[in-house]
């Protein structure tokens, strides 16, 4: 873990193999356009989520966390609190650092609906969601907000939904918004993609993928190939981080 302890105000990353990550990235350039000499961002990369308690305890002026794969579930009973949204949600992307403790929201939530939402047209009323993890978790609490419809898909058919290999024609042209919540395409692996039948995508179909390294991921240049609109997840986080930055400064 990076040693920044001369920064007054400390945030970070919490997560798994993140070197590739947006935060870091996103916040140290917000720290510089802002003129805040004194802040500081660095990835916590964890083996376990157990490292979280060290990671607290070792960590000087720390204010305030964004928490990533795979630890968005993992990291809700270290938690005094949780905001509303990110206790029915079930997961939690952003911590504040407070002098009671630790309290837990969910940007995700937010970054989703707002980027996907200028995108929207009527026929996108089901929506089929790709994969079961803590990011699903928002995009389905975002989904019952705006009130359409959707499945899960998954490897087992959790959460009473679909297998990958049960989808057909019928099921996809019946769901016309596809959101890929899985890690499937992020880089380095970016040939790989969702096993759905692409064949029965179409030019009213939206696909939305979580993705952003690469730009285009397999699954979403497939989309656009049958003509559907697309959208990667690089304005989902951007939305997510301000956010947070807003939660970490209220």
């Amino acid at each position: 873990m990076e040693k920044t302890d001369e920064k007054q105000f400390r945030f970070g990353l919490l997560g798994k193999n993140i070197s590739y990550s947006f935060s870091k990235g996103y916040f140290t350039k917000k720290f510089s356009e802002l003129d805040l000499p004194n802040y500081s961002y660095e990835n916590f990369d964890m083996a376990h989520i157990s490292e979280f308690t060290e990671v607290i305890q070792k960590t000087a002026h720390l204010s305030g966390l964004n928490v990533t794969i795979p630890y968005k579930q993992e990291i809700i009973p270290y938690l005094n609190e949780l905001a509303p949204s990110a206790l029915e949600i079930g997961a939690v992307n952003t911590i504040k650092i407070t002098p009671t403790g630790l309290k837990g929201f969910n940007t995700d939530a937010y970054g989703f609906q707002k980027s996907l939402e200028p995108y929207l047209k009527q026929h996108h009323n089901k929506a089929l969601i790709l994969g079961t993890g803590g990011a699903s978790k928002a995009v389905a609490y975002v989904l019952d907000q705006l009130k359409i419809e959707y499945s899960f898909v998954s490897r087992t058919g959790k959460n009473n939904g679909y297998t990958y290999g049960n989808l057909d024609q019928n099921s996809i042209e019946s769901h016309r918004l596809l959101i890929n919540c899985s890690p499937l395409g992020t880089f380095p692996n970016i040939t790989d993609k969702p096993k759905i039948p692409y064949a029965f995508i179409g030019q009213k179909h939206l696909l939305f993928d979580l993705i952003y390294n690469p730009e285009k991921t397999a699954f979403l240049a497939q989309g656009e190939i049958q003509g559907a609109t697309i959208l990667n997840g690089l304005r989902m986080l951007e939305l997510q981080a301000e956010k947070a930055w807003e939660i970490w400064n209220t």
